[in-house]
């Protein structure tokens, strides 16, 4: 015997206006103002889902350059390959040391 699956009706207003039932706002995690994609799939389904959109001053974050650095970070993180220091001027001087270190080679 097959599940039977919840459906959803709502009624097409003027201009193509529909209100999306709350259910559906819900799972796709939409609200007010937010944007929602449409598409046809291959099966020549209408599918829609939610829109992710970047911040134009946050794109940076999302390059594949920086996600792979964030990547990389993390697995050095995980694998406990870090310092810790006290405070900000401890870490100054770790820096300056350092950098003394990379000036002799």
């Amino acid at each position: 015997m097959s599940e039977k699956k919840p459906y959803y009706k709502t009624r097409l207003r003027g201009r193509g206006q529909i209100t999306l039932p709350p259910e559906i706002r819900k799972k796709l995690k939409v609200g007010e103002g937010d944007d929602v994609l449409f598409y046809v799939n291959e099966q020549e389904q209408v599918v829609m889902g939610q829109v992710h959109t970047i911040d134009p001053k946050q794109a940076w974050f999302w390059t594949e350059r920086w996600q792979k650095a964030e990547r990389e970070v993390q697995e050095e993180i995980d694998a406990g390959n870090l310092l810790e220091f006290e405070n900000a001027e401890e870490f100054i001087k770790h820096l300056h040391a350092a950098a003394e270190e990379d000036a002799k080679n």
